[in-house]
């Protein structure tokens, strides 16, 4: 907590802690906004692993109907404002489960199309059960071109620490391959309980070797609420293993695109959480505008019920000061890797060299970033830094914030300090 409440103080200039409060507004102000991205929440799962922190309940067709019509009530309500379609940067299904409600994506995507011209493309996550050529024939006809499949690793006593099984991988990774996705993400998990730097790389060869444009790897985070038989390993080991699989990755002539993304070099780069604005609809959702962050109830009975009643189901919302935007800012750029100058004083309307000019002065000193024509890069350096820091904020910020939305829909305060 000590590393957070450090960096939050220093570059907002404040003591102030971040403070979501129940304070909501039933409209969203995004029309003048450029680089939008758009999220859609499923929540339904076959079954539930217990290493995913994500908001997902056990399927159930029933309150899937009554979800999907909540939906749709709720794109109406957020765009009910807008004069004309509004260009959005990508559409992006996560869950959950997206999958197991296939039949009712054309209906949500058409919705969406009433009010956004979607330019950058479609993505979804697939579960490895949903990958059959039905459900592929399906998400091609949508027009859906980007995929991430969750293996997490292929290794059996891995898959078995995190309560998963091998479903051949490989075979249905192929499958995928042979539809010609644009993008095909495979989403891997490094330093699992009992997993070996050499179970690592084969992973990672694996899921190259079978049709990967891109692999996301994330560390095992140990969430307070997650049901984890096993306990994460010590830092010092994560650290040799992110090594490794950066010095690997580099052999083979794949990009590190982010602190833990790695992409064939040239092909279309895919990530759901570095959009500059997104607009987000579902249960437990999230929204990031100009000046606010907003979460979604993570009750879906509640979720339906304030739909129905006209009501956005927003359940906390965040309203910056400029230096928090700003930090906000920074900090998901930096996962990509650069800070791009001129984007940064369009969307904070302050020059980034004025306002963090000592902190960019001290970190090329340290050797952290590297200055170009237009933008700083993170140096290896700083880029496991970040990996740090992004689990400190993961455990002290997403951990305290999802515990408390999942047992209170509509919290008075959360305050992350």
């Amino acid at each position: 907590m000590l590393i957070t409440s450090m960096l939050r103080i220093i570059l907002t200039r404040s003591f102030k802690p971040f403070v979501f409060t129940g304070r909501n507004e039933n409209k969203l102000k995004f029309e003048s906004l450029e680089d939008m991205g758009l999220y859609v929440h499923i929540p339904f799962c076959r079954s539930i692993c217990r290493f995913c922190p994500y908001f997902k309940e056990v399927y159930d067709n029933y309150k899937a109907e009554s979800y999907k019509t909540a939906l749709l009530k709720e794109i109406d309500l957020v765009c009910r404002n807008l004069k004309e379609k509004k260009h959005a940067a990508s559409l992006y299904f996560g869950g959950g489960t997206p999958a197991l409600m296939i039949d009712d994506m054309k209906e949500i995507i058409d919705k969406l199309k009433n009010y956004f011209i979607i330019e950058g493309g479609i993505g979804i996550e697939l579960h490895p059960e949903d990958i059959k050529e039905t459900n592929l024939d399906k998400l091609k006809k949508l027009g859906i071109n980007m995929v991430s499949v969750g293996i997490q690793s292929f290794d059996e006593k891995c898959l078995h620490n995190l309560g998963r099984k091998n479903d051949r991988f490989e075979e249905k990774l192929n499958l995928v391959k042979s539809y010609e996705f644009d993008v095909v993400d495979v989403d891997l998990i490094f330093a699992i309980p009992g997993q070996t730097d050499k179970i690592l790389l084969k992973d990672i060869k694996t899921a190259f070797d079978n049709g990967a444009t891109q692999v996301s790897t994330y560390p095992f985070i140990d969430f307070t609420f997650a049901d984890n038989s096993c306990k994460p390993m010590p830092e010092k080991t994560k650290k040799k293993m992110l090594n490794k699989l950066t010095e690997y990755c580099g052999n083979i002539n794949i990009e590190r695109t982010s602190v833990w993304t790695f992409a064939r070099q040239g092909t279309k780069r895919y990530s759901s959480v570095t959009r500059d604005n997104f607009l987000g609809f579902g249960v437990s959702a999230a929204t990031l505008l100009s000046n606010t962050f907003k979460i979604n109830t993570f009750s879906i009975a509640e979720y339906i019920k304030r739909l129905n009643n006209g009501i956005l189901p927003s359940s906390v919302t965040l309203y910056f000061t400029k230096r928090q935007r700003a930090v906000y800012y920074l900090f998901w750029s930096a996962y990509s890797l650069k800070i791009d100058i001129q984007k940064f004083e369009k969307m904070i309307g302050e020059s980034l060299d004025k306002m963090f000019g000592i902190e960019l002065l001290l970190a090329e000193k340290l050797g952290l970033l590297v200055k170009k024509k237009d933008c700083y890069e993170l140096t290896p350096k700083s880029s496991y830094w970040y990996h740090i820091i992004e689990q400190f904020y993961t455990r002290e910020y997403i951990d305290k914030m999802w515990n408390v939305s999942r047992k209170e829909a509509f919290p008075d305060k959360i305050v992350l300090r």
